[in-house]
Formats: C-alpha cells, sequence, structure tokens
C-alpha cells in the first residue's frame, strides 16, 4: 500500500492515475493531519509533491519527511532530494561540497562585510533571494551603487517573497505572445495580485537578514534546465526574455534534441548521483570557458513544459525516442525501491 497527498494540479493527479491504470493499492492522505503518522501506518511509502508557494508544507514538510524516514518508509521527496529546495543558500553550500560546477556564489550575513566585498567585486552581479521561482527576485546589478542599495535593503526592510510587478511583467510579455483566454485570465490575476497580496505570499514574511549574489555569465541568451529522475535525463531550452538576462519563467521554450550539450548532461547524471536525489532540476548556464555551470536546482517542476520532451538519455548518453510522463518515471522508481526494501507491492486495483 502506498499513500498519496492528493493536491488538483500537483503530480498527485498523475500518481493517482497511474495507479488506477496499473492496479497499484493506494490511499490517499492529508499530510496536514495531525494524525498522519498513524494515517501512514498501513503504508509502505508516501508521496507527496509539496511546492516553495505552500507556506503551510514549508513548515513541516521536511521534518514529516525526516520523521517517517526514522520509521522505515520510503517517502518522496525523500530528505537528500528535497532539503535543499527552495533554499539557494543551501545548494550553494551543498553544491560547493561535492564539487559541483555551481556559478561562483557568494554570501553575506553582515551588512558591514557585504558593502565592503561590493566595492572590491567587479560587475556585473546577479542578486538572487534565497527563495523563489520564475526569476520574478533575480536582479542585474551593474554597479556598486546598486549592489549597496540592495544590500543596505537585505538587512533593513528586507524584500517580499513574491515580485508582483515582475510576475505582471512576464504575465504582460506572454500575453502580448500569444492572446487566449488562459493568457486573458492570468493577466486579470497578475493585475489584482499587484493591488492585493495572495494568501501564501501574505504567510510567508520577508526575505532579510542576508544577501545572496552571483556572477554573472554574459552571452546566454538561454538557459538549459535538465531533469535527472533515476537513469533518466530529459530538458528544455528556455530563451531569455526580451532585453533581459533572465531565462526561467519566460515561456519561450525549445525541445529539439540536438540543442543539448553532452557535457552537460553528464554533468547532471554526475552531480545527481553524488545527490543521491530521486528527482532533480539542474539551470545550467556556460560560462567563458564554454563550460556548463549550475545556476539553481530544484527537486520538482511544472508538468505541461517536460510532457513534450520528444524522449530522454540515459546514463549511457543513449537517447529514447518518445514523449514522456516525469512522473510515471518517478513512482516507477518509487515502486521498485519499496520491492527493493522487502515488500511486495499489491497489484491489487487501485482505490481513490
Amino acid at each position: 500500500m502506498i499513500a498519496i497527498h492528493h493536491k488538483p494540479g500537483s503530480f498527485s493527479t498523475r500518481w493517482i492515475e497511474y495507479c488506477n491504470k496499473h492496479c497499484v493499492q493506494y490511499k490517499q492522505v492529508n499530510c496536514h493531519s495531525s494524525s498522519i503518522i498513524e494515517d501512514l501506518r498501513d503504508c509502505d511509502g508516501l508521496l507527496w509533491h509539496w511546492e516553495y508557494n505552500d507556506y503551510r508544507a514549508r513548515l513541516f514538510a521536511r521534518q514529516l519527511t525526516y520523521s517517517l524516514e526514522a520509521g522505515g518508509k520510503r517517502v518522496f521527496p525523500n530528505s537528500r532530494t528535497c532539503w535543499h529546495y527552495d533554499d539557494k543558500i543551501g545548494q550553494k553550500y551543498f553544491l560547493e561540497s561535492i564539487g559541483a560546477p555551481l556559478v561562483p556564489s557568494y554570501v553575506f550575513y553582515e551588512q558591514k562585510t557585504a558593502m565592503e566585498w561590493a566595492k572590491e567585486t567587479d560587475y556585473p552581479k546577479v542578486f538572487k533571494l534565497r527563495s523563489g521561482a520564475g526569476s520574478t527576485n533575480v536582479l542585474l546589478v551593474r554597479t556598486r551603487a546598486e549592489a549597496a542599495r540592495l544590500i543596505k535593503k537585505a538587512f533593513k526592510t528586507g524584500f517580499g517573497p513574491v515580485n508582483r510587478f515582475a510576475v505582471l511583467r512576464d504575465v504582460i510579455q506572454q500575453f502580448r505572445r500569444c492572446r487566449n483566454a488562459h493568457t486573458t485570465v492570468e493577466l486579470a490575476k497578475a493585475l489584482i495580485r499587484c493591488l492585493v497580496p495572495g494568501v501564501p505570499e501574505k504567510h510567508m514574511g520577508r526575505e532579510k537578514d542576508y544577501a545572496y549574489f552571483q556572477d554573472f555569465l554574459p552571452d546566454n541568451a538561454y538557459d538549459t534546465r535538465l531533469v535527472v529522475i533515476g537513469a533518466r535525463c530529459f530538458g528544455i531550452r528556455r530563451q531569455c526574455r526580451k532585453g533581459d538576462f533572465r531565462a526561467s519563467g519566460s515561456g519561450l521554450l525549445s525541445y529539439g534534441r540536438e540543442l543539448f550539450h553532452h557535457d552537460a548532461i553528464r554533468k547532471a547524471f554526475e552531480v545527481a548521483e553524488s545527490m543521491g536525489s530521486q528527482s532533480v532540476a539542474f539551470d545550467f548556464l556556460i560560462d567563458r570557458a564554454h563550460e556548463p555551470k549550475i545556476g539553481e536546482i530544484s527537486y520538482c517542476f511544472t508538468l505541461d513544459p517536460y510532457e513534450k520532451c520528444p524522449g530522454y538519455w540515459d546514463r549511457d548518453l543513449n537517447w529514447h525516442d518518445g514523449f514522456i510522463r516525469p512522473t510515471d518515471f518517478i513512482i516507477e522508481d518509487f515502486l521498485a525501491s519499496i520491492s527493493a526494501h522487502g515488500v511486495v507491492v499489491s497489484k491489487e486495483p487501485g482505490l481513490i
């Protein structure tokens, strides 16, 4: 028996479809319940796709994961997969410690130290917040004065978890590229959010008392997002916004197999193995020496773009044709890990 925390629009919808199709016994649980440990007594593992903007999950998801693992349960994402999720500072320390090719990164916890660094470093630099997605809190810092302004704000009032005006700019660009019912609704939502913050934003607090920068790698008109799940790697190319250095969240995607450099794919497999991760998405840029560098990582991702990938590479860099379902890869590996643990997965009809 496996447990699935179901949230519409998350990976769980696909997992439930998989269980019903392949006659895997499962039950739905509520990870926010005080009785969740007892609710999982008859289960061999838990699948829970929690996201960075789930302010409640941020309070306890990692602690629940570790506790279930201590009790012998299999969990997706497990501790090694999710501990660094939505924490770019944690990612910096970890990737540096395992010798991964991280874009040179700098973090400061004192305003004085940050200001001294800002006076001596070269520019431009990229300023990021520890958390957040879609490049909404990623800024290009061109001068010492701009860096000083951001550092002062970081150690005084801090930054909101969502840059609502940056989100609005991105939505406007997407609306101009493709005017339909979906982009119209998203534009309306973004306009409202500029006036009224969403529920997650109200609860997530401000980012402050640290300053985080990365080197700017010029001449990157796109980034490469590679996802490694087990022995499979697939990816998308994300074009930068017009007149902008950011690619994440642009919605300008390409899929051709020939677009992806084998050095980056090989490095993605190597780093994923060092991490012991069940699922990891890498944002790769190319430095001046033409070497792939990692900007940041995540265990999860928006499904729609990746289900259009025309295939995947295995660890030997052999290509496998055919459109993919990343969530199927996740649950297949998850069930295999349970079987490897000495538990026979039931083949009774799936239950909701």
